[in-house]
């Protein structure tokens, strides 16, 4: 990590950090380590970084410095020279800052699956005794997805199967673990086709059980689909985070997990479920997670759902290939107004499916808390008490449960209703400015 510590301050720049940005609650665990580490000049005028400093605190200095201008809203220079930088700079706020997760939004082609690379090769280490080497995360993006391949037996085309790289540290213990007990109930969420692992040759058949004139069948051997493959694999990547957040020996190599993109193959309206099974996951997990997305609804969806994350805007300046870090905690393009956005859209076109209760409940959520109540009832209108219990079951009853992500259900005529109701009265309650709704908003660009 490449050091850019500040020389020098001017007076006045040195007492607005000290006694302004560093006595802020994010910041003032850091207040000592910058003022025992400059000293004031002999006209009194100016601050000098001292001599002589080790590694250690220079690198904590410009860690310190790189916080602060990633969370300014005047500062807008890059940050970092490359995805190295950031890669370390992760490391940092997860280890020292004892964040528990970071979520990161970036535009494709800016660099994400090459950063989760890059944070993955930081925790490599080779014993060059033994030649085997150690890892500290286990990742999910395009990587992993390579790790399946295809047979399709061409010269039959009968016996096609999905191939494992058995060489993998990914399907440590597979066997033994008893994988397809485990993926079994991940994938029946979200897919209608089942499968069998065979253990010794590494490889997973797909069949599906199919009613004939009234019969059931098993056809074998099925190819399934481009994105039914994307979700098996995906389910696959779930059980073992599964082992891992249930401490299981063959994974306690694990420390971080790092997960890029793993919707980029399904349809909008099916992100809802997933985003949503994610941080339930996550929620009861001892582990540190990074997840980066291009996609805006899944993104928000995980900001809502889990519980103080580092919320960050990726970007790449074309103009010289650096890179910058925003915090987007309070930027008004995510989070409650991009859901409510996609609310008021599904309620005006009509296709509106369970899962969108789930969105409009944590905006009932988000927006209770806001105003210090206990519960997301509280902002539902209660003008009618019929209404108002009607309303409140609706929620509970529709904010909960499995939907697939391949043949998701849209609501009955009159779940609609009510779902259009619960939203009307609510943005007729809490004035959102109608602007957001009437034309699409470009996340700003710097």
């Amino acid at each position: 990590m490449s050091i850019n510590v500040p020389e020098k301050f001017l007076k006045e720049e040195y007492k607005k950090l000290t006694n302004k940005t560093l006595n802020t609650p994010d910041f003032q665990q850091y207040k000592s380590i910058v003022t025992d580490n400059y000293k004031r000049s002999d006209d009194r005028t100016e601050y000098h970084l001292k001599e002589g400093l080790t590694e250690q605190v220079s690198t904590k200095l410009d860690f310190i410095f790189k916080r602060i201008s990633i969370s300014s809203k005047e500062i807008k220079e890059p940050q970092f020279e490359n995805l190295e930088e950031i890669a370390k700079y992760f490391r940092i706020l997860l280890d020292e800052e004892r964040k528990k997760y970071i979520l990161l939004f970036a535009y494709n082609g800016t660099g994400k699956t090459r950063l989760s690379a890059e944070f993955k090769t930081l925790g490599q280490t080779l014993n060059e005794e033994t030649g085997e080497k150690t890892a500290d995360t286990l990742y999910y993006n395009a990587f992993t997805e390579d790790l399946f391949y295809w047979d399709n037996d061409l010269e039959n085309d009968t016996d096609r199967f999905l191939k494992l790289n058995s060489g993998s540290r990914f399907f440590s213990g597979l066997k033994e673990l008893e994988m397809e007990s485990r993926i079994r109930p991940f994938l029946h969420r979200y897919a209608d086709f089942d499968f069998t692992i065979d253990y010794d040759e590494y490889k997973i058949n797909f069949y599906k059980n199919v009613t004939i004139d009234g019969t059931s069948q098993r056809i074998d051997n099925i190819k399934v689909s481009r994105g039914e493959e994307n979700i098996f694999v995906w389910c696959f990547f779930l059980a073992i985070m599964q082992l891992v957040v249930d401490k299981e020996e063959s994974y306690s190599w694990v420390k971080y997990i790092y997960i890029d993109d793993p919707i980029s193959s399904l349809d909008d309206n099916n992100v809802i479920a997933v985003a949503s099974h994610l941080a339930n996951l996550m929620s009861d997990a001892d582990i540190k997670v990074i997840i980066s997305s291009h996609h805006t609804l899944f993104y928000n969806v995980l900001c809502n759902e889990i519980k103080n994350p580092e919320r960050l805007f990726f970007q790449r300046v074309t103009s010289n290939g650096l890179y910058m870090l925003k915090d987007t905690s309070n930027t008004p393009f995510f989070y409650h107004v991009a859901l409510l956005k996609e609310l008021k859209k599904v309620a005006d076109s009509g296709e509106i499916y369970s899962y969108h209760f789930n969105i409009l409940r944590n905006v009932l959520e988000k927006t209770a808390a806001f105003h210090g109540y206990q519960h997301f009832s509280s902002c539902l209108r209660i003008d009618n008490d019929d209404d108002f219990v009607v309303h409140k079951r609706m929620v509970n009853i529709m904010s909960h449960g499995n939907y697939s992500v391949f043949e998701p259900t849209p609501l009955a005529d009159d779940n609609k209703e009510y779902f259009r109701n619960i939203l009307d009265n609510f943005l007729e309650d809490y004035k959102f400015n109608q602007r957001i709704f009437d034309k699409e908003q470009v996340q700003e660009d710097d």
